[in-house]
């Protein structure tokens, strides 16, 4: 196994660690919201089941980049409502005045993992075609066919 697998496991790993604990943490919340502001609960369970998708595509995908994007948008979002949340507030009146320890900051790490794994991820994907395209050196070594 070279270090470019060795990164891109390890990468992939922390992508689905994050997207688990993204997964546990809004489940658990989800009974509350759906009592407190329906639609929230809604968008908690409907985020927790898109993140456990990207985990197991993370984990099964060949090319896993629409996993990745697919994760990074959500935890984004996840984040941005999160932030909207506590300051301006959310359609229909929602609005909360503390960050819910442990969740909101468990949240906040999770999904903020998630985005810096998969930027860096991206950034090692971006450089790896550079060096694949490289020739080989058995390519100069190829000779003509006596005539």
């Amino acid at each position: 196994m070279n270090s470019a697998s060795v990164t891109e496991a390890g990468l992939r790993g922390v992508g689905v660690c994050c997207a688990i604990g993204n997964v546990v943490l809004h489940g658990l919340l989800v009974p509350d919201h759906l009592e407190e502001k329906f639609y929230i609960g809604v968008l908690f369970a409907l985020g927790s089941a898109v993140m456990l998708v990207v985990a197991v595509a993370l984990v099964i995908m060949k090319r896993p980049m629409v996993a990745w994007l697919t994760g990074a948008a959500v935890s984004l979002g996840m984040i941005v409502c999160f932030l909207l949340s506590r300051t301006v507030g959310l359609p229909y009146g929602y609005y909360e005045s503390g960050w819910e320890p442990p969740y909101g900051p468990l949240s906040l790490i999770v999904e903020g993992l998630f985005v810096i794994a998969f930027l860096a991820w991206l950034l090692r994907a971006v450089e790896t075609p550079r060096t694949a395209l490289r020739p080989s050196k058995a390519a100069d070594r190829v000779r003509a066919a006596p005539r």
